[in-house]
């Protein structure tokens, strides 16, 4: 199994409340990093995770160390560097869960040319919109028509507004019917899935419908401590690979089912703890295990990661912590 990683690198700068207190920040790889060192702990024997990412000239050097240190991560093929200044992100929590964002540098969306060069070999593809711009509509739809393998998608940051650099605000994602034909599987948070609902419109389960009726076959909802609710197709494949040739009947009904968290909500900072999440969800259904259970591990991966700030210590951690 060659498991592509599309997402983006950040460079974070992180204040939680407890950091506003203590009076300095906390500065970190994050991103597509989270992403990569949790495929990294939770692949199968014998498979490869490469990213495929873009990276500034100006932190090119930092990330190839970075991916070097994880096994099985391999960084040769994917990725490509580029002149401008990498992506960094000033994060700063206005609770234990929610934040703002600000957005400085940035490495501009991938042409479909070049992200066509880079998925030859690839068995399946989990794709994390961590910027927002890792590419546009157009490319999302031609990579949906050409990739042969299942495509997993986190639209986090499509839900974020600005046309480059500044202060990133949610907005409702314009065209989100196109944007969700273009994936198998989709992951967002509650928060983010009101996003598409009118004023006043709450019914989750209503909202991961709609989604399913434009292409999806499943709809991933994390809610933080409180766990993820899992929206499936009647008929769905939970096997990974038989995505691509799956049809849904013409009345196809969809379930939702909610997996509560064990350890419910746990301190510590949640800076990509929805990354860790949804690459351990996609890695556990591609291993064969059944949507709870991948669920379940994705709680646990996720719960550990709260307690180790950024992602240059997450895989030692994570292979560590007693998660398997």
């Amino acid at each position: 199994m060659r498991l592509g990683v599309v997402g983006t690198f950040v460079w974070d700068t992180i204040w939680t409340l407890a950091d506003v207190q203590a009076g300095r920040p906390f500065e970190t790889w994050g991103g597509v990093a989270y992403s990569l060192a949790a495929a990294a702990a939770a692949r199968a024997d014998g498979w490869a995770i490469v990213p495929i990412v873009k990276v500034g000239a100006d932190l090119a050097g930092e990330a190839r160390r970075f991916m070097a240190g994880l096994p099985g991560v391999d960084a040769q093929p994917g990725v490509l560097v580029v002149p401008e200044p990498n992506n960094r992100v000033e994060l700063r929590y206005t609770d234990d869960a929610r934040r703002g964002e600000r957005l400085t540098g940035g490495v501009n969306a991938w042409t479909w040319d070049d992200l066509d060069a880079r998925l030859a070999g690839i068995d399946a593809l989990y794709v994390n919109f961590l910027s927002g711009f890792e590419m546009g509509l157009e490319t999302a739809e031609r990579l949906r028509a050409s990739f042969a393998g299942p495509i997993y998608a986190d639209l986090h940051s499509l839900f974020l507004g600005c046309p480059g650099a500044g202060a990133r605000v949610m907005r409702s994602l314009p065209e989100w019917e196109r944007w969700a034909a273009c994936f198998h599987a989709v992951q967002m948070n509650e928060d983010e899935l009101g996003m598409l609902g009118a004023p006043g419109d709450d019914a989750a389960d209503h909202l991961a419908e709609r989604l399913l009726a434009h292409g999806p076959g499943m709809v991933l909802v994390t809610r933080g401590g409180e766990g993820a609710t899992a929206t499936v197709r009647d008929g769905f494949p939970a096997d990974p690979l038989r995505w691509p040739g799956w049809k849904p009947g013409g009345h196809a009904q969809a379930r939702s089912t909610t997996i509560a968290s064990a350890q419910g909500r746990l301190p510590g900072d949640p800076t990509g703890a929805g990354d860790v999440w949804g690459v351990t969800f996609f890695c556990s259904l591609l291993a064969g295990m059944p949507v709870v259970d991948a669920v379940r591990r994705a709680h646990r991966f996720a719960g550990a990661k709260m307690s180790v700030r950024g992602a240059a210590g997450l895989y030692p951690h994570l292979v560590t912590g007693g998660l398997f």
